[in-house]
């Protein structure tokens, strides 16, 4: 069981916590991933249990769930891979994978006072891959 002590809200009026899952803990991957995927769908699940148990103390967790972004564990597989760009392009409604910098409005929006009435849910920053 997780238990949030009184010294860390003491540091913060209000504290968030931002994890970070993959769309695939949202949907199905289609491929042979189910590994990968149910660790994401945890951090998910993880997430809504960990706001639901420390909302009252102060503390908000959200979770981020990036799509296709150039990572090491993307290059040469997803990205540097002419085919798998194709895939990637015809298959995200934005047709194109996404840019670092990309993640940063979301994270600084989980972070900050503008989501201070939310927790326990997924923010994707997906190119539209989960509306489809």
């Amino acid at each position: 069981m997780c238990r949030l002590t009184a010294p860390l809200l003491m540091a913060s009026s209000a504290a968030s916590v931002i994890n970070v899952a993959s769309i695939f803990g949202v949907v199905a991957s289609r491929g042979p991933m189910a590994a990968y995927n149910a660790t994401k769908g945890a951090v998910v699940n993880l997430t809504r249990e960990l706001a639901a148990q420390w909302a009252r103390r102060g503390v908000r967790v959200n979770t981020l769930a990036p799509g296709w972004f150039r990572t090491e564990m993307t290059e040469g597989r997803m990205f540097g891979d002419e085919r798998a760009e194709r895939w990637i392009r015809n298959r995200t409604p934005m047709g194109r994978g996404g840019d670092e910098h990309e993640l940063d409005g979301a994270l600084l929006f989980l972070a900050g006072d503008a989501s201070s009435f939310m927790t326990g849910q997924v923010v994707c920053v997906d190119g539209g891959w989960t509306a489809i």
